[in-house]
């Protein structure tokens, strides 16, 4: 019998070793939660399942060897009980076989189940219980402390509901220094009490709770003590691309693939994030577009997606002589939705160098592969402008470098048209008349030239007409863009191309010249006297402008003298320091000497008009005294006063 009691504890001791990792994941979820009660009853589940576990095991374990090991011919039970003398001649030799074929852990991996239904019931429940305790806005880590809003008679209570998106969960405190997410919703709560904000709003607590969102930051005052209330902004997301490095990267003509490797982080959520890409196709001015969007995988923190991916050339679509224009453009989940884009980045693939037709007499020749178009470059400074406004900060080496690069192609572009008007070409040398020292055409300073050397070529008056103003215009967007301004270089650029693509379309184009016809005139208005929508022609002035308000002089003027300050310079001085002082510091500290001036404090005048004055960056603010007359009468008076 002994060995039979032997061998059902062996197989119990498999049974709660197989069963052990499910009870463990049980009581685990309430253990993170720090939730006795939570780890109290798991426990009692556990224990339950242990009840039954072991009366099954106590009543199934001869079945389950008989079944698990043929080598025990059927016989388990005799190990438990054997009344007879044979049943006990068997039971030895099982016993003696037993050491050798019993496998307990195989057993109960083939009788007991992994029962994680135990596991998902008991995570639920926890979930449940963290989210009731966020909704109501108690800790579930702590469940046995009290509101803070009860501690005692006549206090103040400070309850901070942070805006959902931000996942932050509400909360109480006691008054103190706070840091809140923009845009909560505080409330102080507790007895008949005036809260006054450092803007001059003055909010009254009492059978309702006193609100107010947060939207800057402020400091508040109960009784004479004053608390900071900062405000933590939403910002929007940051777009970093690590691959490719440069703006514009240019591929080997080998090349097989381009890799692109983009990273989006948000303080809170990222709720969308896009990757636009532009195919440009095409030669000379006859350039096609196609437009792409791929949206980026989120990851497993909601507040960055870090994107990579090796593009192989026939994915994008590329081919020799294409260029590849992408930005990112990323939304965070916040109300209102912030959106950024980055700066448009540059994949080209060289193309084949093309070779000229002689022949051809239309100035649309297929161009060297180093030689850009017009509408390229049109595309670079757009690009370059860009990222001037969106970069402030830019190198100016970078600057002047880009902005020089496109005035080179510019240059080149317009000798190549130029030909066609005589002119000497350098796009394959150096700079035009570039001739050797000490040499000089004597011929053509002092000669008299018979022709010109425009009339050479076979082009009519009407496309030479067009070609010198194409010319002129590239000559324009030069000069701009070597002066390291691409603003102005934009309009003779579009000039330029507009230009080109007539001498493109000439021999297609037929325009039917007549003279300007003006709008019919309504005879039944004529002579009327009926001035209905009819504007005057006299342009109005505007106002002058100044940059001090008539009441923000006052009032810096009765902050010079012990004097009365005007009417409303509480509300005057608000505005004016909420207008004209962005950082939170600077404007907190105005706003204290406004709050100690309305306080009767003396010595604090001379500090809120120095704030007042320095936020004053447009215009020097030139104030002189009132003048007094100083008369032998007045000087008699003074004297004579006690």
């Amino acid at each position: 019998m002994q060995a039979g009691a032997d061998i059902a504890s062996a197989v119990w001791r498999a049974a709660w070793r197989r069963r052990l990792p499910l009870w463990l994941g049980a009581v685990l979820p309430w253990c993170v939660l720090r939730s006795p009660i939570g780890v109290a009853a798991a426990l009692a589940l556990v224990a339950l399942d242990g009840w039954r576990l072991h009366r099954r095991v106590m009543a199934n374990w001869p079945r389950w060897l008989d079944g698990a090991i043929p080598e025990l011919e059927d016989s388990s039970a005799l190990l438990a009980h054997a009344p007879t003398r044979i049943a006990q001649l068997q039971r030895q030799r099982l016993l003696a076989r037993a050491a050798s074929v019993l496998d307990l852990p195989a057993v109960a991996r083939s009788r007991i189940r992994g029962d994680y239904h135990l596991i998902a019931v008991s995570a639920l429940l926890a979930f449940g219980v963290w989210g009731w305790g966020a909704r109501a806005g108690m800790p579930a880590a702590a469940p046995a402390s009290r509101p803070v809003a009860a501690a005692a008679p006549g206090a103040i209570a400070v309850r901070v509901s942070p805006p959902k998106y931000t996942a932050v969960a509400p909360f109480d405190s006691a008054p103190r220094d706070l840091q809140v997410p923009e845009n909560s919703l505080v409330r102080w709560c507790g007895q008949d009490a005036v809260i006054e904000l450092s803007d001059g709003q003055q909010l009254k607590t009492g059978g309702d709770c006193a609100r107010w969102t947060a939207r800057e930051s402020v400091f508040w005052r109960l009784r004479g003590v004053r608390y900071n209330l900062r405000v933590t902004p939403d910002q929007p997301p940051q777009i970093t691309v690590t691959a490719p490095t440069d703006m514009v990267q240019i591929l080997k003509a080998d090349a097989k693939s381009a890799n692109i490797a983009v990273s989006v982080r948000d303080d809170y959520r990222v709720g969308r994030a896009t990757l636009h890409l532009t195919l440009a196709r095409g030669s000379g001015e006859n350039i096609r577009f196609s437009d792409r969007e791929v949206p980026l995988p989120a990851s497993t923190d909601p507040r960055a997606r870090n994107w990579s991916r090796q593009w192989t050339l026939a994915e994008l679509g590329m081919e020799p002589g294409d260029e590849l224009y992408f930005f990112v453009r990323a939304a965070d989940n916040a109300e209102p939705v912030h959106s950024v884009q980055s700066p448009t980045y540059t994949l080209r693939l060289p193309g084949p160098v093309g070779t000229e037709d002689e022949s051809s007499a239309v100035p649309i020749l297929v161009k060297p592969e180093n030689l850009r178009s017009q509408r390229q470059i049109i595309i670079d400074t757009e690009q370059l402008i860009a990222d001037m406004k969106a970069q402030p900060r830019l190198a100016a080496a970078t600057v002047r470098g880009r902005s020089e690069s496109i005035a080179a192609d510019q240059a080149q572009l317009r000798r190549r048209y130029g030909q066609f008007l005589g002119e000497e070409s350098s796009l394959f040398g150096g700079d035009d008349h570039d001739k050797e020292e000490g040499k000089h055409d004597v011929a053509a300073e002092f000669g008299h030239a018979h022709d010109q050397a425009e009339n050479a070529t076979l082009f009519d008056e009407g496309t030479k007409k067009v070609l010198r103003r194409a010319l002129s215009a590239m000559w324009d967007a030069e000069k701009a863009l070597r002066a390291i301004t691409p603003q102005p270089a934009l309009a003779p650029e579009h000039k330029a191309l507009e230009a080109i693509k007539q001498l493109q379309q000439a021999d297609r184009i037929y325009l039917h010249k007549t003279a300007f016809a003006p709008p019919p005139i309504k005879e039944e208005l004529r002579m009327s006297g009926d001035v209905v929508g009819a504007t005057s022609y006299r342009r109005a002035q505007d106002a002058p402008n100044d940059p001090v308000p008539p009441e923000v002089r006052d009032l810096l003027r009765a902050l010079g003298g012990d004097g009365a300050l005007p009417a409303l310079w509480g509300r005057t001085a608000h505005d004016w320091i909420r207008a004209r002082i962005a950082g939170d510091e600077q404007r907190l500290e105005a706003q204290r000497a406004v709050q100690d001036v309305a306080d009767g404090c003396a010595p604090c005048r001379p500090v809120l008009r120095a704030w007042i004055r320095g936020a004053i960056a447009d215009a020097p603010v030139l104030l002189q005294a009132t003048p007094a007359a100083n008369t032998p009468f007045t000087q008699a008076w003074q004297k004579a006063a006690p």
